[in-house]
């Protein structure tokens, strides 16, 4: 662009040399003429007289100069001398013109209304210093950095170009076609388009250009090749002079009905805005157009601008587009900042430029092209002033451009136009006036966006799609995995679509339910020796070697960043699967449930509690009484019959039926548990492995199966960091049970890793003689992968949860996958028998209530002993005198006393304590009627 740039400029100033000998330089204006007392300053106007723009801007420039005399506060001793100067619609003859201005004195230029004359001329009143203030270069490109005395004072299209990314985003459409003139102005436009749309997800998917007065016969080759693409919505960014042969031709061809979308640039408004009165032929030609206007304020000044524009004498229609409001509010821009300069003391100078005099060594001559001295000061007043014109406010930013871009959103329809809201760079679509906005915080939110209803081509309401299935005549290309392995899912098939399988008859079931035919032939993928690879399956679809790809495809995070998916049609995630063995009788089976600490604890407890119950028991129960040979049976009996509940002795003292209760239920917990495990190892098949799930996959160093192009391959190594080496590939289902059926140890391995919708047609296969091995450790979905921004996509994802809802998709399922299912269950082996881990809380909680039985029971009884002695004690001192030695043996024979004080009936220990309590107070009454 910058060589382009440059080699124009030189071509400018090589055409300046040579016209400038011939009549240029004899032009002799001098910056400031006397004329009545006041000075007077030549203003160049650069524009085509005979335009849609130019027939409004004319009349606006003379109505300013009359405003700018008319008023005493402004300009007092000056006045402005206007030339015009018209560039006649062409570039080369607008840049001569151009030049010729510049030739005669001019300290400032209104103008051009054409961004490639700017691009031309830019670099020439840049070395010159005339600033150039354009009401008409929309161009992005161009910019105060490249041209620094470029200054525009409307408004760039590169606001204009987001406007019309966010309206596209606004109504959900994520493709357009941009029609446009093949120039500086069209170029650099739709170029600042594919940007705004990249960043709302969207894309120009074609770009038609044409050439500047291209023919109707060319614009209708152009037409009718756009017309058999996907995209129906339609951006047409050309010039106001020329831009309505588009839509004839279009309605020509019958693009201007139900189902396209037009939207126009505000080149449109600008032709319409013009027109004394629209044409009823043109306004049926424009029915459902979208199209952007300038917004400006409506103030006192835009209505008495309206009012005076109606006095003016040689206009040539009592309408005005919004150009002529900017060209207005240009010459009031100069005004202010030469009236500011000239109050602060400027004079304006011209000088020679010594690269441009005439030497010895050039035979060209171009003396009239002068430096304008005072140019920059000028410049740098005009970016800096701030006014409020007939357009609004009038300010500039850093870049220089207005710093309150915005735009009227419109809708013709009828016989008129009709605004279905506003856009500005503050806060995007509203219905609400900008300027209403400014006071509030800025949103741009996609929640914030508004616009009213629109009608549409066609005389619809109804938003159109915005997208057909191309009538080009090509089908969608879509790749179909070539299966070796589950070929259910998707393989070859010798009828009439070649392919067959579950997918399939899904990916067929969702178009039947499209609005639309899609035309489409299925492309088998693969060589039918192995499975593809999933992964350059997908990168083919998003290289645009396929427009999709139909089969059992992963939805997984890398693949959804370069292609599209449809709503997932089936759940799958990745499990593991291990081999099992079956159960071998054993007559040692019924000690599998417990381990051996387990069994050892159980039965000392048994024996402890029976000791217990026989000792709270034995003073007050019958039963637990007898020959120590019948009590230790009575014991072991008593023990181990708790078990089945099946004791015949019965617990008559409180403590001890407090301590039956608790062991009964500590029996109750043994029993079940024990019932559960034995039957568990009896009825459930075990692992053959040690593989628990694939936490005990990962920290085991034994190989790994995978199925051959899975993405299950490059997840274990890349999420779990599983070493390749570990990883083996299975291309079928006979090498899933040979790999599984030797083992790490025989060059197998020692579980498979596969999602889950291929594990159970495997398990079916072999009839369940493996199995699943804990749970699945991720959760994904199989979808239909399409290009990046397909419109299929969305609709596809619909038709599919249809298929979903009406069960559909359900029969499909049962039609290509019922198989036998198989139980999940397994059994660890001896990891999982009961250990004495799960039930030391009950054997604790058994021994404290036997402790404190006993405790209870023990002072109890020891009380009773010593109130027993005490009373026979008492007896024996009163009747005779005992001697030290006979206290000595009293004292020894006490414990002897005590164990058979214990193994006496507690109600023969009762009756003794109560008779020597009766013999005591008898020897006591006699003993009173003695002393008496």
């Amino acid at each position: 662009m910058k060589a382009r740039i440059n080699g124009r400029s030189s071509f400018v100033l090589l055409i300046s040399w040579i016209l400038v000998p011939f009549g240029i330089y004899c032009l002799d204006e001098n910056p400031t003429v006397v004329s009545d007392g006041k000075r007077v300053l030549n203003i160049g106007a650069l524009f085509t007289f005979n335009s849609a723009i130019g027939r409004s801007v004319r009349p606006a420039l003379v109505a300013a100069i009359e405003d700018i005399k008319s008023d005493a506060s402004i300009l007092q001793d000056t006045e402005l001398n206007l030339i015009f100067q018209d560039t006649n619609c062409s570039a080369f003859l607008g840049t001569v013109e151009a030049i010729q201005l510049m030739g005669r004195k001019v300290v400032a230029a209104i103008g051009p209304q054409s961004s490639g004359i700017v691009h031309a001329i830019g670099s020439v009143v840049s070395e010159l210093h005339i600033p150039l203030l354009s009401f008409g270069a929309t161009d992005p490109s161009l910019s105060a950095l490249q041209y620094p005395y470029f200054l525009r004072t409307t408004i760039s299209d590169y606001f204009q170009m987001y406007a019309v990314a966010d309206l596209v985003e606004y109504f959900g459409w994520k493709e357009v076609i941009a029609i446009y003139v093949d120039d500086d102005y069209g170029r650099n436009g739709i170029s600042v388009l594919d940007d705004a749309l990249a960043k709302k997800r969207s894309r120009i998917s074609y770009k038609a250009a044409f050439p500047p007065g291209a023919s109707r016969s060319d614009l209708d080759g152009l037409l009718g090749g756009v017309n058999m693409l996907e995209s129906r919505v339609f951006v047409v960014h050309v010039n106001p002079d020329s831009g309505l042969n588009i839509f004839s031709v279009a309605k020509e061809l019958q693009m201007m009905g139900n189902g396209y979308v037009w939207i126009a640039t505000d080149w449109l408004p600008c032709f319409l805005d013009s027109a004394e009165a629209i044409d009823p032929g043109t306004t049926s030609l424009l029915q459902g157009v979208v199209t952007f206007r300038h917004h400006t304020l409506d103030s006192d000044l835009k209505k008495r601008f309206t009012s005076q524009w109606r006095n003016l004498k040689n206009i040539h229609s009592l309408m005005f587009n919004s150009y002529a409001l900017y060209a207005y509010d240009s010459l009031w821009l100069l005004a202010r900042a030469l009236d500011v300069f000239l109050k602060s003391g400027g004079t304006l100078s011209f000088s020679d430029d010594p690269r441009l005099v005439h030497n010895n060594d050039s035979v060209l001559r171009s003396t009239s092209l002068q430096i304008f001295d005072q140019g920059g000061q000028l410049l740098q007043i005009l970016a800096a002033t701030n006014f409020t014109g007939v357009t609004g406010q009038i300010e500039f930013d850093l870049e220089r451009n207005l710093i309150h871009p915005a735009f009227d959103v419109l809708n013709i329809g009828g016989s008129g136009i009709r605004r279905l809201g506003y856009w500005s760079k503050y806060s995007g679509l509203s219905i609400v006036p900008p300027e209403n906005l400014y006071t509030k915080p800025p949103n741009t939110s996609t929640s914030n966006q508004q616009l009213y209803p629109a009608i549409w081509p066609g005389e619809t309401t109804t938003k159109p799609r915005g997208w057909v299935f191309p009538n080009n005549g090509n089908p969608l290309r879509i790749a179909v995995p070539y299966r070796v392995a589950y070929t259910e899912f998707s393989t070859k098939d010798n009828g009439a679509l070649g392919v067959k399988g579950y997918c399939i008859d899904v990916f067929e079931a969702a178009i039947q339910l499209l609005p639309y035919p899609v035309p489409h032939r299925y492309i088998l993928y693969g060589d039918g020796q192995r499975n593809p690879s999933y992964k350059d399956l997908v990168n083919d679809v998003a290289q645009n070697k396929y427009d999709a790809a139909v089969g059992d495809v992963t939805i997984t995070t890398n693949r959804t960043r370069i292609v599209d998916f449809t709503q997932p049609y089936m759940e799958s995630g990745l499990v593991v699967v291990s081999p099992v063995k079956e159960n071998k009788s054993s007559p040692w089976s019924f000690l599998l449930p417990f381990t051996w600490k387990m069994w050892a604890v159980s039965a000392v407890f048994f024996l402890f509690v029976g000791s217990v119950i026989w000792i709270l028991e034995h003073r007050t129960n019958t039963e637990f009484r007898g020959t120590p040979r019948q009590q230790l049976v009575t014991i072991l009996w008593f023990s181990f019959s708790t078990m089945f509940s099946s004791h015949r002795e019965n617990t008559v003292s409180t403590l001890g039926r407090l301590v039956l209760l608790f062991w009964l239920f500590v029996v109750l917990i043994i029993n079940s548990s024990y019932t559960a495990s034995l039957t568990s190892i009896l009825t459930v098949r075990q692992l053959s492995m040690g593989i628990q799930g694939i936490g005990s996959l990962i920290s085991s160093s034994d190989p790994i199966g995978v199925q051959d192009g899975s993405f299950a391959y490059r997840y274990l190594t890349d999420q779990l960091n599983i070493a390749e080496s570990r990883l083996r590939i299975l291309k079928n289902q006979d090498d899933y049970v040979n790999f599984l059926q030797r083992g790490p140890t025989g060059g197998g391995v020692a579980a498979i890793v596969d999602e889950l919708a291929y594990v159970e047609l495997f398990l079916s296969y072999t009839k369940c003689a493996f199995s699943i091995v804990g749970q699945e450790f991720t959760k994904s979905g199989w979808g239909f992968a399409f290009q990046r921004d397909s419109p299929l996509t969305v609709d596809l994802s619909t038709a599919i949860l249809q298929l979903s809802e009406s069960g559909q998709l359900q029969r499909i399922h049962d039609k290509w996958l019922l198989r036998t299912e198989c139980a999940s269950q397994i059994k660890q082996g001896d990891d999982n028998r009961l250990s004495l881990k799960s039930f030391w809380g009950l054997f604790l909680i058994c021994a404290v209530v036997c402790f404190i039985a006993l405790t209870v029971y023990f002072l109890r009884v020891y009380l009773q002993f010593n109130r027993y002695n005490a009373e026979g004690e008492q007896q024996d001192v009163e009747g005779t005198e005992i001697s030290s030695s006979f206290r000595r043996t009293f004292v020894a024979s006490s414990f002897k006393d005590l164990i058979s004080f214990f193994d006496k009936k507690e109600g023969e220990t009762n009756e003794m304590t109560e008779r020597n309590n009766g013999d005591s107070k008898r020897r006591a009454s006699l003993s009173f009627n003695e002393q008496a």
